[in-house]
């Protein structure tokens, strides 16, 4: 049984030996699927003479071609169901030329004639479907709402002007084409970082020499210019030196001028290890903020956003208060909103207030302290409003549930037929 195993396991590693990705080699082919679009204006004038026509009673737009296929708008002035009394009219799109199983995406726009922009919008472009795309099985199928808008305020609203009602449509029709099989290219991923970092490493070809502290750092001025304004006016600027071969900097640390030549070569945010080695004794989130002073010192703005969104994440009551401090110190005002809003948590407001850094805040920068209560009372605001919403829910939802039946759409022929209900 054991020589049977190893036997099953040998030949297991000879058939993943000899599998190679698809990517090494070999031929490809592509399907891709898209959407013809096509839009359509449909204008009723005279609004007013086409109402009594009775349920189920329609006018139609002219056709319009999509994709291959002609469409028609269908508007039924006292609405498609006779059991809604003519309280609401109904729209459709209907497939007008011979079609099986013809998938599309719809919208619907009622415009609103005072220029204010205030359309009506029924739109399956910008949002997922979870049955993809409607698909209208033969000529005459239709997509729409038999609810699409409540008669009564659509006769005194704003889409109505000078007894004219105005609609436009657009239809998008899924094409699917084929791309036949090729010979591939397998293109590998970016690796100009880690070049770039080996020529830092390197020294090769340098030209300037920081002096930071007890350590020196050797760099290329042309690529620290072309990542730093700050750099690119201190060595070619008007005022600049471009024979300089050699910089003090005073105010950082040298493993956060490492951190931050680091992140201009590989334009990554680096690794505490990387910068100190395995017996570092600076946490991640120290080095963070250090950097992110370093950016602003330096204009490297994507480095700045990458030390924000890194303290975001490592955000609690032990370094909310020196954050905070460091983002109106650095004008982070993402940063100073979410520690804000973090301290004005009742859940964290006693246990921030007590420690020593809150305490050198309101010491060093008491306005904080305003912006802190406006923060807390904008919360309890909302609080309150939310409780509200909810003990006045069984109203709201209500309005919810007849909002939304007047929004259920369907599909069906001219006929009545059913087709399928869409939501």
């Amino acid at each position: 049984m054991t020589n049977l195993k190893r036997a099953r396991t040998s030949r297991s590693d000879e058939i993943m030996n000899d599998f190679k990705p698809f990517s090494e080699q070999g031929s490809c082919s592509r399907s891709i699927c898209e959407t013809v679009n096509e839009s359509h204006q449909f204008t009723i004038k005279g609004y007013s003479l086409v109402k009594g026509m009775g349920a189920g009673r329609y006018i139609t737009s002219d056709t319009f071609k999509v994709g291959g296929y002609d469409w028609a708008i269908y508007f039924y002035p006292d609405g498609k169901n006779p059991e809604d009394n003519s309280a609401y009219v109904s729209v459709f799109i209907a497939l007008a030329s011979e079609g099986t199983d013809v998938r599309a995406l719809f919208k619907l726009i009622l415009v609103d004639q005072t220029g204010k922009g205030n359309h009506k919008v029924h739109s399956h472009f910008d949002r997922p479907l979870e049955g993809g795309p409607y698909t209208l099985k033969y000529r005459g199928s239709m997509w729409g709402y038999k609810r699409f808008f409540r008669r009564t305020s659509l006769e005194n609203s704003e889409y109505i002007k000078d007894n004219c009602l105005v609609m436009n449509c657009t239809v998008g029709v899924v094409k699917t084409r084929f791309e036949g099989a090729k010979q591939c290219v397998t293109v590998p991923v970016s690796d100009m970082g880690h070049d770039f970092k080996g020529l830092l490493e390197s020294e090769v070809g340098y030209d300037i020499v920081f002096q930071v502290g007890s350590e020196s750092f050797k760099a290329h001025k042309l690529i620290l210019a072309a990542r730093s304004p700050v750099f690119r006016a201190q060595f070619f600027g008007l005022v600049g030196d471009p024979t300089l071969d050699k910089v003090v900097v005073e105010d950082i640390e040298p493993f956060i001028f490492k951190a931050m030549l680091l992140y201009i070569y590989t334009d990554k945010l680096p690794d505490i290890y990387e910068v100190m080695g395995l017996t570092s004794m600076c946490s991640y989130t120290v080095m963070v903020q250090h950097l992110l002073a370093a950016a602003d010192l330096y204009n490297l703005d994507r480095l700045k956003s990458l030390c924000e969104s890194k303290l975001c994440e490592e955000i609690n009551t032990d370094i909310v208060a020196p954050t905070l401090a460091l983002a109106e110190q650095h004008h982070c005002p993402q940063l100073k909103a979410i520690c804000l809003k973090f301290i004005a948590n009742p859940a964290n407001l006693g246990e921030v207030m007590q420690s020593e850094a809150f305490m050198h805040l309101k010491e060093s920068c008491p306005s904080m302290l305003l912006e802190l209560l406006e923060t807390f009372a904008s919360v309890d605001d909302n609080t309150r409003q939310l409780l509200s919403r909810k003990r006045s829910g069984s109203s709201v939802y209500g309005q919810d549930l007849a909002d939304g039946a007047a929004a259920a759409a369907e599909s069906a022929n001219p006929n009545g037929r059913r087709i399928g209900r869409r939501t």
